[in-house]
């Protein structure tokens, strides 16, 4: 710790981690300080302390599939390689049947603890489909959890059936949504969004939605994609409305920060982004997070995703304790082509292992179900 703390005073972002050491979370003229210093192993190194302190050399994971029951969506976002127009050759819904097969396949596989539900903003779907997926999953799986639907696709079923976003979270609550993915936040700055996402919600309706959800009782996970047209400034903006929102709600269980993949997407074909952000701004965002959220939001993921398992397993020890999920069949961020997304939980052990820490299986709330 002496070493550490020489360090500390010779950074010039000294001042922030001594802050931070002594439980104080960065302003977010701090955090823009944080995102423009080039000092990143101090800032993991701070981070990483902060995290074991809390949890120990130990990481978790869940055993999960991602379910994407449709790619039909009309919100034709450019960093999106997934989503097809309606009427597409290669457009697809599934059927609850179709829904069932995939969660007790992987059910009697892969003992899954969650089903992570998300898929385009499709017109033609009625909140009906959704409540009797959810019905089916809880009543059929009771030791799976439902983790489903971003804010935007929550708007879009509200926008189909004419009624408020909080009648509907109430009847998906009612009908088994358990947690809400962060989905659909980016990054919380309008004009950002003007440029990435023009169709999708505003900053402001991520937010009311995600205080409705969290005043119903439905807790939730926070996101932020980096790596594409955003500034400092933006992103700092980003945290400063997470940290807004948790200190009313305190309804995030866990911030995701995950690099923005251009392989495939609108945003490559016209030269916005030409390639993604790189490890070094992963473990920058990871640290960061644990810095602006420590005491605030528990868990921070390692965000394996669009990094790969080597980032991942660094993830671990500049700030992030919880590894995410399995993901057994994803294909949003497969259709970029950027690399596999299949994961066992058994390449996750053995990662976590590879590191010195010891393993946690977790469920859909973070709590604990065996240690491996």
């Amino acid at each position: 710790m002496s070493q550490l703390t020489e360090q500390i005073h010779s950074s010039d972002i000294g001042d922030i981690l001594d802050h931070s050491l002594s439980g104080q979370r960065p302003s977010k003229e701090e955090c823009l300080r944080l995102l423009e210093s080039e000092d990143v192993q101090l800032m993991g190194l701070v981070a990483g302390y902060l995290t074991q302190k809390q949890f120990g050399k130990k990481a978790s994971f869940v055993n999960n599939i991602i379910l994407n029951y449709t790619n039909v969506c009309v919100t034709d976002c450019k960093f999106c390689a997934f989503y097809r127009s309606p009427g597409a050759k290669d457009s697809y819904t599934l059927s609850l049947e179709e829904i069932e097969a995939r969660v007790k396949t992987s059910w009697d596989m892969f003992k899954i603890r969650q089903v992570l539900i998300q898929g385009g903003h499709n017109p033609n779907l009625s909140l009906e489909y959704y409540e009797e997926a959810f019905q089916m999953i809880r009543k059929k799986f009771p030791q799976v959890g439902v983790h489903g639907l971003s804010t935007s696709e929550i708007d879009m079923i509200s926008r189909v059936e004419k009624s408020s976003t909080k009648e509907i979270l109430s009847r998906l609550k009612e009908s088994g949504l358990q947690s809400i993915p962060g989905a659909g936040a980016e990054i919380l700055v309008d004009t950002v969004k003007d440029v990435i996402s023009p169709k999708k919600i505003s900053s402001d309706e991520w937010i009311r939605i995600m205080h409705e959800a969290h005043s119903l009782g439905i807790p939730g996970s926070a996101t932020m994609m980096y790596g594409h047209v955003e500034s400092n400034r933006d992103i700092a903006e980003h945290f400063s409305k997470i940290v807004s929102l948790q200190e009313k709600t305190k309804g995030f269980m866990a911030f995701i920060p995950w690099s923005f993949e251009p392989n495939n997407t609108l945003m490559q074909k016209e030269s916005l982004v030409n390639f993604g952000a790189g490890g070094t701004q992963l473990l920058k965002m990871i640290a960061i997070s644990r810095l602006m959220l420590d005491g605030l939001i528990p868990h921070i993921q390692s965000s394996w995703l669009t990094n790969g398992i080597g980032m991942a397993q660094l993830a671990l020890q500049y700030g992030a304790d919880d590894f995410g999920g399995t993901l057994i069949g994803e294909e949003v961020v497969s259709c970029t082509g950027a690399r596999s997304t299949e994961l066992t939980d058994k390449r996750i052990i053995d990662s976590i292992r590879q590191i010195g820490y010891s393993v946690e299986e977790r469920d859909n709330f973070y709590n604990p179900v065996r240690m491996h």
